[in-house]
């Protein structure tokens, strides 16, 4: 966490809501020599920022400054994205959004903490996040319900190519990869399965924890959209090989993906969490899909690597 007691990192528009949610929120005027900035690690599409100013009692009041990425509209419509947060803030998930301003938002700090990678291979904390995500899933998300993995993948190709040279093309195999996509989603569009508002990001930085209470609440929708369940989950389980706070956070362990029972654990919590009962058949057809889907889980982040 890199710290700054200078109020200036922050936009002059955020710096007003600021002082007006401090009236709002605690009757409260703000002294900007007081207030301290901190930028947040571990974000990488946008600079994090959690600001606090002295309470009552020594109960230091929070907020996070959030300020969009530059570029980032190549991999996802920042409209959406702010419409999505306002719509899961209603839902009551993730943080309560606080104002807007036009280079970022300002959100509820939430008082939990972040997720490690150790985390997501332990058995209580991957229960929870598979329950949550089932509710995450159920949620009555507006917009049409059409997949958007495939149209997704196809436009980064296109950008990833317009990126590269020639001989970079060839070296990362820019010229086969639109023949992959085709071919897994010739594959995967026959089957049938649940398309639902996933959130398509779920690596242990986007997930936090209440450790009093053991509620998990899933954070930052800049890629949610809808999806098949099974997309998600891939992706979820091929995050489980990925560390973003070692020396080489590019570089993933596979080594570290789950094995076949702790796939079945996480997908025996999520299809029992509504109070069905889950059959094998239903367990194994979604271990299937999930094998399938984790390829496509690479690609969608290989690419997202190449244009960033």
């Amino acid at each position: 966490m890199r710290r700054s007691s200078s109020i200036d990192r922050i936009p002059a528009e955020a710096r007003r809501i600021l002082h007006r949610l401090a009236g709002e929120l605690w009757g409260a005027d703000v002294d900007p020599a007081a207030l301290v900035v901190s930028q947040l690690k571990g974000a990488l599409t946008n600079e994090v920022f959690r600001i606090t100013w002295p309470g009552g009692e020594g109960d230091p009041r929070k907020v996070l400054v959030r300020i969009y990425g530059q570029g980032v509209e190549v991999f996802f419509d920042r409209a959406d994205e702010v419409r999505t947060f306002e719509c899961m803030s209603r839902h009551g998930q993730g943080p309560r959004l606080l104002g807007r301003f036009p280079q970022g938002r300002v959100e509820e700090f939430i008082n939990a903490r972040t997720l490690s990678a150790p985390d997501l291979r332990d058995p209580e904390i991957s229960g929870l996040i598979a329950r949550k995500l089932r509710e995450f899933h159920e949620l009555d998300m507006p917009g049409p319900k059409d997949i958007s993995l495939w149209q997704r993948l196809r436009r980064w190709l296109e950008e990833a190519r317009s990126r590269c040279s020639t001989e970079e093309a060839r070296e990362l195999r820019l010229e086969t990869l639109g023949d992959e996509i085709a071919e897994l989603e010739n594959v995967l569009s026959g089957v049938d399965q649940r398309v639902v508002f996933c959130h398509n990001d779920l690596q242990y930085g986007n997930i936090m924890i209440y450790e009093e209470t053991r509620q998990v609440t899933l954070i930052d929708y800049e890629y949610a959209s809808f999806n098949p369940v099974a997309f998600d989950i891939a992706n979820h389980f091929c995050e489980m090989a990925a560390d973003y706070h070692s020396d080489t956070p590019h570089v993933m362990d596979f080594t570290k993906y789950p094995d076949v029972d702790e796939q079945r654990r996480f997908l025996e919590a999520y299809l029992s969490s509504s109070g069905e009962n889950t059959s094998d058949v239903e367990v194994e057809t979604l271990l299937g899909l999930i094998a399938k889907y984790s390829l496509t889980s690479h690609l969608f982040w290989g690419l997202w690597g190449i244009v960033s």
